[in-house]
């Protein structure tokens, strides 16, 4: 059992039941996965990104990603229907708690002026989305290996009802909130 998964279990829903008062356990807010996604608009010129952030991501997630292709064509940005133009991949279970301890403990502490991350990002049911700039943060990324630096999006889904619950949920995980 992962270390957050048993954490949750012993610590954070005891907590969340008598902050908020559920009558069910079942009521208790929990993490339901977390969506990974690499938008690269580069691609268009370069298809070898998107080989190279497959890879990337594959070993950031433990899992591998699934390329995105362009729905409809964009002639302003030389795109056409069917184009990569990105990849993604969902955690759920053991991989999703396993990569949330990693991002907690490992990898945001390793950003450049690390104060925090905003609590108000927050989409009114108790998700968070957060915007990564640099992936080289995660340990399993050698910079000597990578061609360029690429950002990635981290959208946590949880089956909280409202934002409070879902921050509360996640600051108890020991997600480091500035405000």
């Amino acid at each position: 059992m992962s270390q957050l998964r048993k954490q949750y279990e012993d610590t954070v829903a005891p907590k969340l039941i008598e902050i908020f008062g559920y009558k069910n356990s079942m009521e208790v807010p929990s993490l339901e996965k977390i969506v990974l996604n690499m938008g690269l608009g580069k691609a268009i010129q370069n298809i070898k990104l998107i080989d190279s952030a497959t890879e990337e991501l594959r070993m950031i997630a433990g899992q591998q990603p699934v390329v995105t292709r362009a729905k409809r064509s964009i002639a302003a940005f030389k795109l056409r229907a069917g184009m990569p133009i990105g990849v993604m991949v969902t955690l759920r279970r053991k991989r999703m708690y396993d990569f949330l301890e990693k991002l907690i403990n490992v990898a945001l502490p390793r950003v450049r002026d690390f104060r925090g991350i905003s609590g108000k990002a927050f989409d009114g049911q108790g998700n968070y989305s957060l915007g990564i700039k640099e992936h080289i943060i995660f340990p399993e990324i050698d910079y000597d290996k990578i061609d360029e630096i690429k950002g990635m999006n981290v959208s946590i889904i949880t089956t909280a009802k409202n934002n409070e619950q879902g921050k509360e949920l996640l600051r108890l995980f020991g997600m480091p909130f500035r405000n």
